[in-house]
């Protein structure tokens, strides 16, 4: 497979899942219960689906293309990786609580690579990148639909975890 292949593909599944999650906002806001049951059941399950596939697209771009990830990036995958293991889990257990945790670590994610595609966009730097002889912030991999970038992919799922973790939260507030 193609490094111009692949990033076609992940462009447009970026695009894609912001479409979707575009969707689930309006969702959350009004009263279609029933879809709204359907997307807290299986919530957690495609929380962790998403979350793999999203470790394993940046395992794909450093191992399989060889592009090494910048510091940011590097900072980025922290807050996605472990969510993988934590969402499975819970999905195992059924296991609400995790909810909080997804968003606090997608949030930070989620500020680190919108702050990395402002850099990759053009924008000025603001803290000095942690390149320290990796890739720098700025250098843009992926470029489709001429805004999607690697860190706007990551922020995507990242907004996206959020979303679904936002109709589990609903459902713990009016268990209890």
């Amino acid at each position: 497979m193609s490094l111009i292949f692949f990033n076609f593909l992940v462009g447009t599944a970026t695009l894609g899942l912001q479409i979707v999650s575009l969707g689930l906002v309006a969702l959350y806001f009004f009263q279609f219960k029933y879809l709204k049951r359907w997307v807290i059941k299986w919530a957690l399950l495609v929380s962790f689906i998403f979350a793999s596939i999203g470790m394993v697209m940046t395992l794909i771009y450093s191992e399989y293309f060889g592009i090494v990830p910048c510091g940011l990036c590097w900072l980025g995958r922290i807050f996605l990786y472990p969510q993988v293991i934590i969402l499975g889990l819970a999905f195992y257990r059924r296991d609400l609580v995790i909810a909080f945790y997804s968003m606090v670590l997608s949030s930070i994610g989620l500020v680190i690579s919108l702050y990395t595609h402002y850099l990759q966009m053009g924008g000025a730097s603001i803290l000095p990148c942690p390149a320290s002889g990796s890739s720098d912030c700025a250098r843009r991999y992926l470029f489709e639909y001429g805004y999607i970038t690697l860190p706007l992919s990551g922020a995507t799922l990242f907004v996206f975890l959020i979303i679904l973790m936002f109709f589990i939260l609903r459902v713990k507030k009016t268990e209890v």
